[in-house]
């Protein structure tokens, strides 16, 4: 056993002794399907802290020769599965992590670096084969191949580091691909090759510079999608185990949707939370906001306002293929918005092509990248909610009103009205501060319809429950009566206790809000 050949099964031993490990090993289910075929080569991206280094660690243990991982896998998934035996610790694994090797290396001697390192491996383990004039780690795997027939599988952590940290060297990104192309394309030893990164694989112009590799990114996961984060029923179970709440862990953590799975959390954050018994900001404490703000404040036409109606609880149209898969060459919008799905900072549907924000614990993200100039007008507006979601509670119309009114003044130059999605974003901003206390659901299927913004609140909170409608040139008693006529109010199923009823109108003439609310029990 080396350090980068057939590494010990010591990191998934961790994780499984770990207070908290959640069952993935399903995955090596879809691994053993595609050793050798067309399909062997798979780029997995995922954002930080979501499981793709525990999940290389996983595979390391099951198919390096010389371990012997066979009761370690034997209460999880995969051990029921007809493939377990067959591949288990049959294979050479090179495990590299590509960060290491970027930290280490001198500068522009990344690719020199690794292959010395591998190569000293290599032959104290096949010495017997390999030749002085070996110099080359694929010359030196075809040798080894041709001599012993044995295949490798190669795992590739931080794949992306390159692209990511030397964001200006276009000539060391080439040189790195055209290094992982030879070194993995049409190569007889390779039996698998699984590389993870926060961003898919890298595009020059239309094309892809490791075209042989199928890509499971934030846009689509395909099969993998139960492996990219902690599934809805891996929660409850967590949930129950801790006793901590699953409603108030889906509204901080939960967001990230598939065409599948369509309620996918964060592992590290749920994992902490569980663990410390205390929701708060896990992920994005391990990232400073300024690598957010950097992004949000481009200045592309209508970036500044898609945030704004995210931020509001709406959803953004975004066109993903044109992005390079890099985070220096932006040429649009959509660019961006892209770039900050595969970061985790947005969450994708890829049935309707749209962006939102997936969570609170994202949402205060953005919060704090905004609280730093450009930015003023919102931040004014989001400081404002509180009061606005006081006087509501209270029944206070005319301050409602008044609020809304000085909502919209302050967020005219970047949020339009021009209809009541418009709107809908535009009280989702201005009702900011009650995610604190409420689960926020846009368009929930209520009765017969969808009422507009439902604000259920979380549990210990002693907070009624909202139903607002929105009308647009229409007055806010109508408003009020399609929500009875509508029973709205049956989408609250299983809560009991006082709803308040809230309709709001807007009137584009003399850009004004009417607000009228109404108490019921249910």
């Amino acid at each position: 056993m080396g350090f980068y050949l057939n590494p010990n099964n010591k990191g998934f031993l961790t994780a499984i002794r770990s207070e908290i490990y959640v069952d993935k090993t399903g995955l090596i289910k879809y691994t053993n399907k595609y050793l050798d075929t067309e399909q062997k080569f798979i780029c997995v991206s995922r954002p930080r802290r979501f499981g793709k280094s525990m999940a290389l660690k996983m595979l390391a243990a099951y198919y390096s020769r010389g371990c012997d991982s066979a009761e370690l896998f034997q209460k999880f998934q995969i051990a029921q599965d007809e493939t377990f035996l067959e591949y288990l610790n049959r294979y050479d694994v090179i495990y590299l992590n590509m960060q290491q090797f970027l930290i280490e290396a001198e500068e522009e001697r990344v690719t020199q670096y690794l292959e010395q390192e591998v190569l000293d491996e290599l032959r104290e383990a096949y010495g017997e084969v390999l030749r002085i004039q070996d110099t080359g780690l694929a010359a030196a795997l075809r040798r080894i191949y041709t001599k012993t027939e044995r295949e490798f599988i190669f795992l590739i952590d931080e794949w992306d580091s390159v692209m990511r940290e030397r964001q200006d060297s276009e000539e060391m990104q080439k040189q790195y691909l055209d290094f992982l192309r030879n070194l993995l394309k049409d190569q007889p030893y390779v039996a698998l090759a699984y590389m993870t990164g926060i961003l898919p694989v890298k595009k020059y112009g239309v094309h892809s510079a490791l075209n042989m590799f199928t890509e499971y990114s934030m846009t689509d996961q395909d099969v993998l999608e139960e492996y990219t984060g902690f599934t809805e029923e891996d929660v409850k179970t967590l949930c129950r185990r801790f006793q901590m709440s699953f409603t108030e862990t889906s509204s901080w953590y939960d967001g990230y949707r598939f065409m599948e799975f369509q309620h996918v959390y964060n592992p590290k954050s749920v994992a902490e939370s569980m663990r410390r018994h205390k929701f708060s900001s896990y992920w994005s404490s391990t990232e400073t906001y300024e690598a957010l703000k950097r992004y949000i404040d481009m200045d592309f036409d209508g970036l500044r306002a898609d945030i704004v109606h995210m931020l509001g609880g709406g959803r953004i149209q975004v066109n993903t293929f044109s992005f390079q898969n890099d985070m220096r060459n932006f040429n649009t919008k959509n660019d961006v918005l892209t770039l900050l799905i595969h970061l985790g900072y947005l969450a994708y549907d890829a049935e309707r092509e749209e962006a939102f924000i997936p969570n609170k614990e994202i949402i205060k993200e953005f919060e704090n990248a905004m609280s730093n100039g450009g930015w003023a007008e919102v931040m004014r507006v989001l400081k404002a909610s509180e009061k606005l979601l006081e006087d509501t509670l209270s029944g206070n119309e005319q301050n409602v009103a008044e609020a809304l009114d000085r909502a919209h003044t302050e967020v005219a130059s970047i949020l339009t009205y021009n209809d009541e999605n418009s709107l809908g974003c535009a009280i989702g901003l201005a009702y900011y501060s009650a995610r604190k206390d409420y689960k926020i659901i846009r368009e929930l299927p209520a009765g017969r319809g969808f009422a507009d913004v439902v604000f259920l609140p979380l549990p210990h909170t002693n907070k009624p429950a909202l139903i607002v409608e929105l009308k647009y040139d229409k007055t806010a008693d109508t408003a009020i009566q399609q929500i009875k006529d509508r029973k709205y109010a049956q989408a609250l199923e299983g809560y009991k206790g006082e709803v308040l009823l809230v309709g709001i109108s807007y009137f584009k003439e003399n850009k004004s809000h009417c607000c009228v609310i109404e108490r019921i029990s249910v």
